[in-house]
């Protein structure tokens, strides 16, 4: 189902749209920006979950 949406000729025709509407000055700067903004997304996923898992150790019953 999704092998025939991601084709390469499907990005081709993405690029060639997004290379029109914005130009090929701005097309760098936008994906670098996408970048960040997926790092810092990801990033703070990670935080939150390694914050979740320290709460979950602290407040582990004490067994002894």
């Amino acid at each position: 189902m999704f092998g025939e949406l991601f084709s390469p000729l499907h990005l081709l025709v993405v690029l060639v749209i997004a290379l029109l509407v914005f130009g090929p000055g701005k097309l760098p700067e936008l994906g670098s920006s996408l970048g960040k903004a997926i790092r810092e997304f990801k990033k703070v996923i990670n935080d939150k979950e390694m914050h979740k898992r320290k709460i979950e150790i602290f407040t582990l019953p004490n067994l002894f």
